[in-house]
C-alpha cells in the first residue's frame, strides 16, 4: 500500500513565465486536455454505412 501513496507534504513546483505561474501538475493536466481535444477532432465519427434507408 505504501507504493501507491503519494507524499503531498511539500510545496508544489511552478513554471513561471512573466506574470503567469502554473504548477507542473496543472500544466500536465492542461496538456492532456488539449491532446484529448485534438484527438477528438481528428478521429472520424463512426459511419452508418450498414443502415438501409428508404
Amino acid at each position: 500500500m505504501n507504493l501507491l501513496s503519494i507524499d503531498l507534504n511539500h510545496p508544489a513546483h511552478y513554471l513561471t513565465a512573466g506574470p503567469i505561474s502554473v504548477s507542473y501538475g496543472n500544466l500536465v493536466m492542461i496538456g492532456l486536455v488539449i491532446v484529448l481535444f485534438v484527438v477528438a477532432l481528428v478521429l472520424p465519427f463512426p459511419s452508418h454505412d450498414d443502415d438501409e434507408r428508404s
